[in-house]
């Protein structure tokens, strides 16, 4: 019988994981709240969702359908497209952020 041999992998250097898409969409959410001085009692009112499931959101702990993100998104009075951008633009800055510090422990390393 023939062994099995797996295919090699490119190896990636040890980094910190990215953020989940949920955990990013949460973040956004949650400052969208804040910044229009809103509880979560009545943001999830006008959504149609319990404050429960609205706070697991927040917190990224639940993986809301598409119906459920349009919901919270028009209980904030944003777009699907202006809150998926702002979404895009944070995983952006996180990323820029994690590349910076690669950086500075890189030149550290070589001085």
């Amino acid at each position: 019988m023939a062994e099995i041999i797996p295919l090699p992998t490119k190896a990636r250097p040890s980094r910190e994981p990215e953020p989940l898409w949920r955990d990013a969409l949460g973040d956004r959410l949650r400052r969208l709240r804040h910044e229009r001085g809103e509880r979560l009692a009545d943001t999830a009112d006008r959504a149609g969702v319990s404050p429960q499931y609205l706070s697991e959101i927040e917190r990224g702990l639940k993986e809301p359908s598409s119906e459920m993100i349009a919901a919270v998104a028009g209980a904030l009075e944003v777009t699907l497209i202006e809150l998926t951008a702002g979404v895009v633009d944070d995983l952006r800055s996180r990323a820029a952020e994690r590349a910076v510090v690669g950086c500075r422990v890189t030149y550290a390393l070589a001085a």
